[in-house]
């Protein structure tokens, strides 16, 4: 599920911040680039540019570094960022999970409207 993003003023979306509930606490899994062409990441930057809200609602940012492949969102990074309500679900094809807990070389699929925000749950 999207509980932010990285605005990108031509397209509205550069990168889409995911999560997945563990208990009732929303963790980061990644940031998304891959998989989204310029009229989706328009669409995207609509659909959640209602939804915004002040404050991060991942409960294990900020990340003390970027991680080994860029993964990660430091405290710096969080002021560049744009948060919303989780509400919308998205559909993320990746290759694993990292140690760190974050995915690896995750790329958009779609929009998921047949799952409710609050029934994402990390994969294993």
């Amino acid at each position: 599920m999207v509980g932010g993003y990285r605005p990108d003023g031509a397209n509205g979306v550069d990168a889409l911040l995911v999560g997945y509930y563990e208990g009732k606490e929303l963790r980061f899994a990644g940031k998304v680039r891959a998989g989204m062409v310029p009229h989706t990441r328009r669409e995207l930057a609509s659909k959640l540019k209602p939804l915004r809200i002040t404050g991060c609602p991942f409960s294990n940012l900020p990340d003390s570094d970027t991680g080994r492949w860029g993964g990660g969102v430091t405290a710096d990074q969080m002021a560049e960022m744009t948060w919303v309500r989780p509400q919308v679900v998205v559909q993320i094809r990746f290759v694993e999970w990292t140690a760190e807990g974050r995915l690896r070389h995750a790329s958009f699929l779609g929009l998921r409207g047949d799952k409710a925000a609050k029934n994402v749950v990390r994969e294993r």
